[in-house]
C-alpha cells in the first residue's frame, strides 16, 4: 500500500518531470492565424446492384472536394494545411492558415459569401480544467460513493468510453488492459504518455482488486484513450480541430460515453457534433470552468452533462450542475507513479466512470434520461456548489434494488421518462 509521505514523494517528481510538447496552437504574434473550411458532401447515391463500403466513388468524392479546398485557398490567398471527414456532420473539414495582413473576420465573411463552402469559422483553443495538488492519500469516492459496494453490483461491463485528452501511459501497472483503443490526432507530435490524460484515465477506469494504487469508478469498462490535446506544463491543450477529428472518430467507433474535461469558446462546429453525438443516444461529460460565466463551453451545451467539483463554488448554473468529488484526488500519473491532483476536469471523469456504471445495468437510458437521473438523484448541500450526487440511490433507480446504503428502495421509473 502506498501512503501519503510515498504519494507525495511520487507527485513532487511527476511535477518535476513534465515537458511541454509540440504544441499546435495558438500562434505566435505576427503569425497567420488558421482557419477552418467545412465543404458539403453530398447525400450517397443508392444502387439497387451497388456495393456501399466507401470505395472508388467515396475516394473521388473527397479528391474533388479536396480541388474545391484547393481553389478557395488560392481565390482567398489561404494555405491548406490538413483535412478530416466528419461524416456525422456531413462535411469534410479543411485546416487552413489564412494571412496574417488580413483581418481574420474579413477573411471569414468572405469565404462565407461564397456558394462553395458550409461554413468557416476560427480555430479555437481549449484547455483541461486542473491542477496539481497533493494532500492527503484519500480517493474520495471511495466511501462517498460506496464504491466496493457499486462494485458488486456494477462494474461498467463493456460500456465504451472516449476520453478526448491529452496521451496516457497505456502500460502503466493500474491502466494496463484497460485501454481499447488508442489513437492520436494531434499532428505536431507522436501519441504519448502525458499527466493530465493519464490522471483522467486513472479516475475513469484503473483496475481493481490487483493490489496496487487506485480502482477506477468503472474498472470495467472499455476506455478509448483518443490524444485530441497536447501537454503545456501543468495543462492540456487542444483547438477546434483536434477535438473535432477525436470527436468524429469517437462517433464512428460506438463510444456510449464521450468525457470532455476541457473547456474554451463557443465553436460552430463542437456545437454540431455535440448535438449529434446526443441524437445518437452518447452521453457527453463536461467539466465546468470555475471562471467563466454559464459554466463554460463544452459544459453549457443542451444535453452535456455539466459537472463541478464537490465543495467548491463553481460557475456553472447550481440547478443544472451535479457536482463530484475534484479535490485531493489520488489517480495514475505517467512513469508507473500516482498522485494527487485537484480540478473540475476530475470531478467530469467520476461522472463520465458513474455513467457507464449505469448504463452497464439500464443501458436503454437516452442522455436526456441519465441527466434526469442524475439530477433527481442529487442531494443539494449547498446552493452555490451544484448538487452532490447520492450514487447509491441513483444506482437504486437504475437497476430497482438497492446495493449500498441508501433511502430509495426501487426504482422510480418517473424519473426515467422525465
Amino acid at each position: 500500500m502506498i501512503r501519503a509521505g510515498a504519494l507525495l514523494l511520487i507527485l513532487v517528481g511527476a511535477l518535476c518531470s513534465v515537458h511541454a510538447q509540440p504544441r499546435p496552437g495558438p500562434e505566435p504574434a505576427g503569425e497567420e492565424p488558421r482557419i477552418l473550411v467545412m465543404l458539403r458532401v453530398p447525400p450517397a447515391h443508392f444502387r439497387p446492384e451497388g456495393g456501399y463500403g466507401g470505395g472508388y466513388d467515396a475516394q473521388s468524392g473527397r479528391a474533388a472536394r479536396r480541388r474545391i479546398a484547393d481553389e478557395l485557398a488560392s481565390a482567398h490567398g489561404l494555405v491548406v494545411e490538413s483535412d478530416w471527414p466528419m461524416p456525422a456532420l456531413g462535411v469534410d473539414c479543411f485546416l487552413m492558415k489564412a494571412p496574417a495582413n488580413q483581418p481574420l473576420q474579413a477573411v471569414l465573411d468572405a469565404l462565407s459569401q461564397d456558394s462553395r463552402t458550409a461554413w468557416a469559422q476560427p480555430l479555437h483553443d481549449f484547455h483541461s480544467l486542473a491542477h496539481n495538488d497533493p494532500l492527503f492519500a484519500l480517493q474520495p469516492a471511495a466511501d462517498a460513493w460506496h464504491l466496493a459496494e457499486v462494485h458488486a453490483v456494477t462494474t461498467g461491463r463493456d460500456v465504451t468510453i472516449a476520453q478526448l485528452d491529452t496521451g496516457v501511459e497505456l502500460k502503466h501497472p493500474d491502466l494496463a488492459g484497460q485501454i481499447s483503443v488508442a489513437e492520436n490526432f494531434v499532428d505536431a507530435s507522436p501519441y504519448t504518455a502525458e499527466e493530465h490524460g493519464t490522471a483522467v484515465a486513472g479516475i475513469i477506469a484503473a483496475r481493481a482488486d490487483n493490489g496496487i494504487g487506485i480502482a477506477g469508478i468503472a474498472p470495467g469498462a472499455r476506455l478509448m484513450a483518443l490524444r485530441a490535446c497536447w501537454q503545456v506544463d501543468a495543462t492540456a491543450a487542444c483547438n477546434s480541430f483536434t477535438l473535432a477529428k477525436a470527436f468524429q472518430f469517437a462517433l464512428e467507433r460506438g463510444a456510449r460515453v464521450i468525457n470532455l474535461s476541457v473547456t474554451g469558446p463557443e465553436d460552430k462546429l463542437l456545437h454540431l457534433l455535440l448535438d449529434a453525438a446526443l441524437v445518437r443516444g452518447v452521453t457527453v461529460v463536461g467539466a465546468v470552468d470555475p471562471l467563466t460565466a454559464g459554466g463554460g463551453f463544452p459544459a453549457s451545451h443542451p444535453g452535456v452533462i455539466a459537472v463541478s467539483t464537490q465543495g467548491v463554488t463553481d460557475a456553472g448554473d447550481p440547478a443544472q450542475t451535479v457536482a463530484a468529488p475534484g479535490r485531493d484526488v489520488p489517480t495514475t500519473l505517467p512513469v508507473d507513479r500516482w498522485g494527487f491532483v485537484d480540478g473540475t476536469s476530475f470531478a467530469a471523469a467520476h461522472v463520465s466512470g458513474l455513467v457507464a456504471l449505469l448504463q452497464q445495468v439500464a443501458p436503454s437510458l437516452s442522455p436526456e434520461q441519465m441527466r434526469a437521473l442524475l439530477r433527481v438523484g442529487a442531494r443539494t448541500v449547498s446552493s452555490q456548489t451544484g448538487q452532490e450526487i447520492d450514487v447509491c440511490a441513483v444506482l437504486a433507480r437504475a437497476a430497482g434494488a438497492c446495493s449500498c446504503r441508501c433511502d430509495v428502495g426501487t426504482a422510480d421509473q418517473n424519473t426515467l421518462r422525465h
